[in-house]
């Protein structure tokens, strides 16, 4: 299949500058094409999926994506989408955040067997030797200011009287337009790809290839990815949902997905994986039939998280989630992954097991219980487990082979009140 109907089926073609001389241009294969991230962070997180999986999508068509790196722009700040200045970072801190971006890009590629054919770039190769006259000269003389001014990400700010927009920022597109100019110049690339808020910018560098080589390119962008209850994708209680595992966990990584509204679920399978329409439209019928099997998040967060993560973290997460809430045996699971399973949950820490109080009192300090009287009552009554084995005796004394690993130990009251224990 031409990559432009995958897109365009999956629902991620939001606009293109030509929408037949695109597709017609992608029939050929080994086109070069790029995507640009700058480095805000030191971290992508899942509203980078989008573009990360388009790059692969190209290069399992055939193509040559380039992974760019924005070690100039990021120096500069994007407009686009803010409302009000960029805090500018210094160069050392944007640099070494391009590094890790990069990094954690590339093991992303490998993991899906497409890492051989994206090349990472950073335009900060091309950009830094350039002098202020000839960047004025060769590229700046190509923009009116009209043509900026027009521009949405510009126009937004200017009407914004207490903030505006800094001429660093203004220039921005102009920066942007010179990358795609150089890789088209230097390594053929004609076609780049975005974010729907990058359209602006990425038709500001069609006009400076037209102008300055005459060429024809192309431009693509994705939609801005929204959830059916109106919140913002890619965001929890706790905030951005990240790649990297020690920012968000791989158990938080996986409820992210598994907890997908049923609304979305569906969208969010064609938009974050490579299933095929048939088995998404099977998993669909499935969600609609049966809503209450879930199916389709278990299939979702199984993609997500083993294409992130590996396959062997996504065993050791859904080894502790079917333990967590199916009743399993938690003292053959990862331990790490059960305390990240179990971050949010009440817990309590003692130096010694000599100093953990009798099992009432722990249920109201962990305030599973509102007393010790109701944690007796609950524990004759059967509501109370320790790693999920059912305790009956009110005067149970803990013993140190109650610690998973020497150092925790995992209280439940009912069906999904958790408590954590810990030594040391």
């Amino acid at each position: 299949m031409n990559i432009f109907d995958e897109l365009s089926w999956r629902g991620l073609l939001h606009q293109t500058s030509d929408d037949a001389g695109l597709r017609d241009h992608l029939e050929t294969p080994g086109r070069v094409l790029y995507c640009g991230f700058d480095p805000t962070a030191d971290s992508l997180h899942i509203g980078n999926l989008v573009p990360l999986l388009a790059l692969a999508r190209f290069a399992k068509a055939g193509h040559k994506p380039l992974f760019l790196l924005g070690g100039a722009t990021g120096l500069i700040g994007d407009p686009s989408g803010k409302d009000k200045e960029r805090q500018l970072k210094t160069e050392d801190l944007v640099g070494a955040s391009a590094e890790k971006i990069k990094a954690q890009a590339m093991a992303f590629f490998e993991r899906l067997g497409v890492a051989d054919a994206v090349t990472p770039v950073n335009n900060l190769d091309w950009t830094r030797p350039i002098s202020i006259i000839e960047f004025l000269r060769d590229t700046g003389k190509h923009f009116t200011i009209n043509y900026m001014l027009a521009k949405d990400s510009v126009k937004s700010r200017i009407g914004r009287e207490e903030t505006g927009i800094s001429y660093t920022e203004f220039s921005y597109m102009i920066l942007q337009s010179l990358d795609f100019e150089h890789l088209c110049r230097t390594q053929g690339c004609t076609l780049q790809i975005g974010g729907g808020d990058q359209f602006g910018n990425i038709t500001a560098g069609l006009e400076l290839i037209r102008r300055k080589t005459g060429r024809q390119a192309y431009g693509l962008t994705f939609p801005l990815i929204t959830t059916a209850s109106g919140a913002k994708f890619g965001k929890s209680e706790k905030g951005a949902i990240f790649l990297n595992p020690e920012l968000t966990s791989p158990y938080a990584f996986y409820q992210y997905w598994i907890n997908a509204d049923d609304r979305d679920v569906v969208n969010f399978l064609r938009y974050f994986t490579f299933l095929s329409q048939e088995d998404i439209e099977a998993l669909a019928g499935q969600t609609e039939a049966e809503p209450h099997l879930r199916a389709a998040q278990k299939r979702l967060a199984r993609e997500t998280t083993a294409m992130i993560h590996g396959d062997a973290e996504l065993a050791k997460v859904e080894a502790v989630t079917e333990a967590l809430f199916g009743g399993g045996d938690l003292t053959t699971v990862d331990a790490a992954t059960l305390k990240a399973a179990l971050q949010a949950a009440p817990g309590r820490n003692y130096p010694t097991l000599g100093d953990v109080p009798p099992l009432p009192k722990l249920l109201a300090d962990l305030a599973l219980c509102p007393s010790n009287s109701q944690a007796r009552k609950d524990i004759k009554a059967g509501g109370v487990s320790i790693n999920n084995v059912r305790v009956t005796a009110e005067d149970r004394t803990l013993v140190p082979e109650d610690f998973l690993g020497g150092d925790l130990l995992i209280l439940r009251k009912g069906k999904k009140n958790y408590g954590v224990v810990t030594l040391g």
